[in-house]
C-alpha cells in the first residue's frame, strides 16, 4: 500500500505541475522582497487583494483588459455600522476607477497601459500612455484613519513639454440616515491637487486620490498621502523585520513575510477595543472562536506585534463575558464591536477552540498577570467540554467550524483533539500559576483518557487508509483527519499522511474538504502541512508546502493564503495567513509552548538545506534567534538572545529539545 501511495502522490504532483514551475508563474520574486507581474502586450487578467488598517479595509480589484488598466476598490468601514447591526453590518461601497475623472495629456484623457504590477504591502502599478508619459500608482490603506489612498505620479520621458490637466475629483456617496446606526455616512473620493500644469521632459508631478468614509456630522480631516504612506511602510518594515524566517528557499521566506503582514494588518479599533477580524468584505469588528482564539492568537506573541497581542487578549476578555453558572455555551462569535453575538451554528466545539488558543497564547505571551486573567476562562471552557463528554469518552458538539457545510455528526474529531491539547497545555500552565496540584493532576488524567478515547472512537480504516473517521457514520476521507497530528497524536500518522496526500484528497489547490468534493478550505491544508511536519515526514510536507507556497505567492491569485473556493471566491481572510506562519514555527521548527518561559523545540532541516534560522522571535517575554545547521548525521542548534548564547548543542534528527529561559 505504501509503495502504491508514493506512486499516486508522484503522479498527482506531476499533473499539478512541478513543485516550482516558475515558467508558469504570472508573478516573480524581486530582490527587494516584492513580487512583480510583468504585463505582456494586450494581456487580460484581473486579481484582487485585501489590505487593512485600524479603521478601514479595502479589497482592491486590479489588472488589465486587453492591455488597458482596470481597477476598482471595494471599501469597507468596520466602525460605520449599518442596520441591522449584525455580523455583516460594516458599511461597504465599491468605487470604479473608470467612474472617476482622469487626468488629461494635451487635452486628451489619458489611457493607461500597465507594464508592471508590484506588490510589497502596497500595490504599485507602472503604466505608460501613447504620449510617452509614465504613470505610477501606489495604493494602500491608512494604518489608523478610515482612508484608502491612490498616490499617483506622472512623469515625462519624452522630448517636448506636455500639458497635464489634473481634474478636481469630488466623488460623494451619501447613505440613508435610517440605515446607519450613527445616522448618515459619507463616502468620498477627492483629489489632493487639480489644475493645469506644464510638464517638461524629465519632470514629475504627483497627487493622490483619497478615498474616505465618515459620519456626516464629523468634520473632514486633511490627509497627507506621503505621511500615510510612511506609516504604512513602517508597519510593513516592522512586520517583515521581526520573526524572520531564513532558509535557502526564497519563495518560502517571502511567503512567510507576506503572511505575517496579512495576519497582522487586519485589526480594527472598535469601541469594544482592538479586534482582529477575518476580513473578506464581510467579517469585521467581530471575533470568532476559530479564526481568532484558535488560529491567530497563538501566533501573535511570536511576532511581537503590540496590536496583535492586545487584540488577542481583548478577544479572550470578550469571550469571558459570556461565562455562566449554567454552562450554557459561549457564542461562536462576538459581533458588532462587541455589542452582540452570533451563535447560528450552535456549539461548534467553540469552548475547545477557546481553551486551546488561550492556553497556548498565555504561555507564549509569557506574562503571568495576563495568564492569571485568562485562567478562569480556560477553566470554564475545559469544564464545559468535560460536561459534554459522552459515554464513549468523546466531546459532543452541535457542529464544527464548517458550520454544517459538511456533516460532523454528534461528536467530531476536531473538537475532541483540540480539547485534548487544551488539557495538556492547561496542566502545564496551571502548574506555573500555582493552581492546586489536584486540579493540575486531574487535567493530566483527563488528557490521557481523551488520548485513548480518540483512538478508540475515531480510529478507523477509510478508503483503505489506517486513519480516522471524522464522526460516527463517516465513511469517506475528510480533510480534518489531520487535526490529531497538530496536537502530537501520531498513532495513525502514516496512514493519515498517505490519505491526505492521496488523489482522494489532494487537489491543485490543496486539500479537498471531503473525498470527491471540489470544495477546498486553505485552513485544512495549512493544518495538514503543519501536522505532517510535526509527525516527522519532513520531505513529504516540504514538497507540498513548496508547491502550495509557490501557487499562493506567485500564481494567478496572490500573495496570501485564501479562505475557500467556491465559497467566497478565495478571499484573503487574515487568520489563514497566521496559520501559514504556524506551519513554519510549529511545524518545521516544532516550537510548542510548555510554560511562560519555556518551550519544546524539534527542528526539521529538509534534505538539501545546510542551515536555516528563525530570528527576532518575540515569544516568552524574550527576543531571541534560533539557528540550525547540519553537521553530518546531527543537527547543531544554537539559541541566542543578543550576544548571550543560551544554547549551543547537537541533536539527532527528530530529537525534541526542551528549553527554559529561567535555567
Amino acid at each position: 500500500m505504501k509503495i502504491i501511495n508514493i506512486i499516486l502522490i508522484t503522479l498527482v504532483t506531476f499533473f499539478m505541475g512541478s513543485v516550482y514551475a516558475q515558467d508558469d508563474n504570472r508573478w516573480a520574486l524581486s530582490d527587494d522582497k516584492s513580487i512583480t507581474w510583468e504585463v505582456p502586450n494586450n494581456d487580460s487578467h484581473m486579481d484582487h487583494i485585501e489590505m487593512s488598517g485600524f479603521e478601514i479595509s479595502a479589497i482592491l480589484h486590479y489588472g488589465v483588459e486587453k492591455g488597458r488598466l482596470k481597477q476598482k476598490v471595494h471599501l469597507v468601514f468596520p466602525m460605520l455600522r449599518t442596520i441591522p447591526n449584525d455580523t455583516h453590518a460594516s458599511l461597504a461601497h465599491i468605487v470604479q476607477y473608470d467612474s472617476l475623472s482622469k487626468f488629461k495629456i494635451n487635452n486628451k484623457e489619458a489611457k493607461e497601459y500597465p507594464s508592471r504590477f508590484i506588490v510589497n504591502g502596497t500595490v504599485q502599478i507602472q503604466s505608460e500612455t501613447s504620449e510617452g508619459i509614465m504613470v505610477r500608482h501606489q495604493l494602500f490603506p491608512s494604518t489608523d484613519q478610515p482612508v484608502f489612498i491612490d498616490k499617483i505620479e506622472i512623469s515625462h520621458s519624452g522630448d517636448d513639454p506636455a500639458k497635464i490637466d489634473i481634474p478636481k475629483v469630488d466623488y460623494l456617496f451619501k447613505t440613508d440616515e435610517e440605515k446607519g446606526v450613527y445616522g448618515t455616512y459619507l463616502v468620498r473620493v477627492k483629489s489632493t491637487k487639480h489644475g493645469q500644469f506644464s510638464l517638461l521632459p524629465g519632470e514629475t508631478i504627483s497627487y493622490a486620490l483619497v478615498y474616505s468614509g465618515n459620519i456626516s456630522t464629523e468634520p473632514e480631516h486633511y490627509i497627507s498621502a506621503d505621511y500615510e504612506l510612511n506609516k504604512r511602510q513602517k508597519l510593513i518594515d516592522e512586520t517583515f523585520n521581526n520573526l524572520v524566517f531564513e532558509s535557502p528557499d526564497p519563495i518560502l521566506n517571502e511567503a512567510f513575510s507576506f503572511a505575517k503582514l496579512r495576519a497582522t494588518e487586519s485589526i480594527y479599533n472598535t469601541k469594544g477595543g482592538l479586534m482582529h477580524g477575518p476580513g473578506g468584505g464581510r467579517y469585521y469588528a467581530a471575533i470568532w472562536a476559530n479564526d481568532q482564539a484558535e488560529y491567530a492568537n497563538p501566533f501573535f506573541p511570536f511576532l511581537g506585534n503590540d496590536a496583535g497581542n492586545e487584540s488577542a487578549i481583548n478577544s479572550f476578555r470578550h469571550f469571558a463575558r459570556y461565562m455562566n453558572d449554567e454552562y450554557k455555551p459561549i457564542p461562536s462569535s462576538i459581533i458588532a464591536e462587541g455589542t452582540d453575538f452570533w451563535n447560528g451554528a450552535g456549539d461548534r466545539g467553540d469552548m475547545a477552540m477557546i481553551a486551546y488558543g488561550a492556553t497556548r497564547f498565555a504561555m507564549a505571551y509569557g506574562d503571568k498577570e495576563t495568564a492569571r486573567e485568562l485562567w478562569p476562562l480556560i477553566e470554564w471552557c475545559l469544564e464545559y467540554s468535560r460536561r459534554k463528554i459522552n459515554d464513549k469518552g468523546i466531546v459532543e458538539s452541535d457542529s464544527d467550524e464548517l458550520e454544517g457545510r459538511f456533516p460532523a455528526g454528534d461528536a467530531n474529531l476536531n473538537t475532541s483533539s483540540l480539547y485534548y491539547d487544551a488539557l495538556v497545555s492547561a496542566s502545564l500552565l496551571g502548574a506555573e500559576l500555582g493552581v492546586d496540584q489536584k486540579q493540575v493532576d486531574e487535567y493530566k488524567k483527563q488528557s490521557e483518557k481523551m488520548y485513548k478515547a480518540i483512538e478508540d472512537y475515531f480510529g478507523a480504516k477509510i478508503d483503505g487508509y489506517k486513519t480516522y473517521r471524522y464522526y460516527n457514520g463517516n465513511e469517506v476521507l475528510r480533510a480534518w483527519i489531520c487535526t490529531p497530528l497538530i496536537v502530537d497524536i501520531y498513532e495513525r500518522s502514516e496512514g493519515t499522511i498517505d490519505a491526505l496526500f492521496s488523489d482522494k484528497l489532494w487537489t491543485p489547490d490543496g486539500l479537498a474538504s471531503e473525498s470527491g468534493s471540489t470544495t477546498f478550505w486553505d485552513r485544512a491544508t495549512l493544518y495538514a502541512l503543519r501536522g505532517v511536519f510535526a509527525a516527522g515526514e519532513t520531505q513529504r510536507a516540504m514538497d507540498f508546502l513548496k508547491y502550495y507556497s509557490n501557487r499562493r505567492l506567485l500564481g494567478e491569485h496572490v500573495p496570501y493564503p485564501v479562505e475557500a473556493y467556491p465559497e467566497g471566491n478565495q478571499r484573503h481572510l487574515s487568520a489563514e495567513s497566521a496559520l501559514y506562519c504556524r506551519v513554519i514555527t510549529e511545524g518545521l521548527w516544532g516550537i510548542r509552548p510548555t510554560g511562560m518561559q519555556k518551550f519544546s523545540l524539534a527542528p526539521k532541516l529538509p534534505d538539501g538545506w545546510d542551515s536555516m534560522a528563525l530570528r527576532r522571535i518575540n515569544a516568552f517575554n524574550h527576543n531571541f534567534d534560533i539557528e540550525v545547521s547540519r553537521e553530518g548525521k546531527y543537527l547543531r542548534v544554537k539559541l541566542a538572545e543578543g550576544e548571550k548564547i543560551h544554547l549551543d548543542t547537537k541533536i539527532k534528527y527528530g530529537e525534541n529539545l526542551k528549553f527554559d529561559f529561567a535555567k
